[in-house]
């Protein structure tokens, strides 16, 4: 369809994709990348379904009042056009204002579940903020060129970038330097990858490499290291496999000052994408789940120990449950490091096969803290819904931290309509600022009555 001939579209709401949503005069849907609420569009259609329509903004008749122009030069729907991004073109305000109405419609559409309150968001900073990220690596043989950087929206080619306004300053400096690093080294088509793993006063670059590295090609990481302070770990495998180029380098950590805490972690490990906002994302969550220094606490993928460590600084004990081995052994590192491994205690288990029976054979705790991957944590709602109702004692509060709306509103539905609890409150975590990405912090109360 010529644009010429398009229908006027009305933009409703954002999908979870960050694209408009509209509805045709028949009623089919139209997802819209790059228009916003309350615009009228015209589409350019990629994608016809017998139920729905996507494509790409052409043409714009009314422009909301909260649309504002990219500071990113890489943004946008042009043709090679970085895809890290989906909504700069929208105020960060008004962001925020979209991801709650996700979460909100994603509990009440899929698990007709409504908190009782809605939390303010816990908002840090727009930009810089990205202190973990997977940099893919091309080199192009017919340009004698390499590119370091993200995807291109929608393709598997990465984006001509000279700089990034969500890495942090120093680090967005780097890419052009890796460019040309990587352009020098004669393993430059064996590199599909570099990752970023930056902690309060380290940064460490991990190297994905297909085949062994030269000597030459090992000096010149050594010198860019030294060149621009930042640790070289190399990965020629799994994420298991990577190792620091040259020992003796400092240790990545990040700081949880509220409870006097320094987390270590690997650059491989997980942590949270923002340092700033899960400083802020923690303190919430044990102030919402508001241990008693009498009660017992499960911390349900726990990790590295990112929220037991400082429950462990309020609660009489607390276990924290995770299914990477190597995670649970630095999480005890960490325990020791901070004279908590009396209070804090961990074990590696597969989350996602937890059946009632092992849930019984676990201590009795009066609070949960689950912050699960986006695939939630169906395994563990299923058997304390199905032990709530043949009488377990459950605790009596839960705070869910999730990155998914659509896999917490599924559990939330089994807390609420089969294990007794009401969902006090729910709000979103502006982790990812700029991104349709919603992270979100839930408030579990179990009825006085269950």
């Amino acid at each position: 369809m010529h644009d010429d001939e398009a229908p006027w579209l009305q933009v409703e709401s954002l999908d979870l994709d960050g694209q408009g949503v509209a509805h045709r005069s028949d009623g089919k849907v139209v997802f819209v990348e790059g228009a916003l609420p309350g615009e009228r569009v015209q589409v350019s259609l990629a994608r016809r379904k017998a139920q729905w329509e996507q494509g790409t903004l052409s043409a714009l008749q009314r422009e909301s009042s909260q649309r504002v122009v990219p500071p990113c030069p890489h943004f946008g729907l042009h043709a090679g056009a970085c895809g890290g991004c989906k909504l700069q073109h929208l105020h960060p305000s008004a962001q925020l204002a979209a991801k709650q109405r996700v979460l909100e419609d994603s509990l009440q559409h899929l698990a007709r579940v409504t908190a009782q309150r809605v939390l303010r968001p816990l908002q840090g900073p727009a930009w810089g903020y990205r202190q973990r990220a997977r940099l893919s690596v091309r080199y192009v043989a017919k340009k004698n060129a390499v590119l370091v950087g993200f995807h291109e929206r929608k393709s598997r080619y990465v984006a001509d970038m000279a700089e990034c306004r969500v890495l942090p300053p120093a680090v967005s400096a780097l890419l052009p330097a890796l460019r040309e690093l990587i352009g020098a080294m004669a393993a430059r088509d064996r590199v599909p990858q570099i990752e970023l793993a930056a902690g309060d006063d380290v940064c460490a670059l991990v190297l994905r490499h297909l085949d062994p590295l030269s000597g030459p090609d090992v000096d010149r990481l050594r010198r860019f290291a030294s060149s621009h302070r930042v640790q070289w770990w190399l990965q020629p495998g799994g994420p298991d496999t990577a190792r620091p180029l040259d020992a003796g380098g400092g240790a990545l950590n990040y700081a949880l000052p509220d409870f006097g805490l320094k987390v270590a972690f690997r650059p491989t490990d997980f942590t949270q994408v923002n340092l700033a906002i899960n400083r802020v994302l923690v303190a919430q969550a044990v102030r919402h789940l508001d241990p008693a220094p009498d009660d017992q606490v499960i911390d349900w993928f726990c990790g590295l120990g990112n929220f037991t460590l400082a429950l462990a600084r309020r609660a009489r004990t607390v276990l924290g449950i995770e299914g990477s081995r190597g995670l649970v052994e630095r999480a005890r590192d960490n325990a020791r490091a901070h004279a908590l491994d009396e209070r804090a205690s961990f074990e590696a288990r597969n989350l996602f096969e937890l059946s009632a029976d092992d849930l019984l054979a676990l201590p009795r705790a009066q609070r949960w803290l689950i912050d699960p991957p986006r695939e939630g944590a169906f395994a563990l709602a299923k058997s304390a819904a199905e032990l709530a109702q043949a009488g377990w004692q459950a605790p009596q509060r839960i705070v869910y931290v999730s990155c998914n709306p659509a896999t917490l509103a599924r559990d939330a539905g089994l807390l609420v309509h089969r294990a007794g609890y009401v969902c006090a409150a729910a709000g979103v975590v502006d982790m990812f600022p700029h991104t349709a990405h919603v992270e979100s912090l839930a408030v579990f109360d179990r009825k006085a009555s269950a």
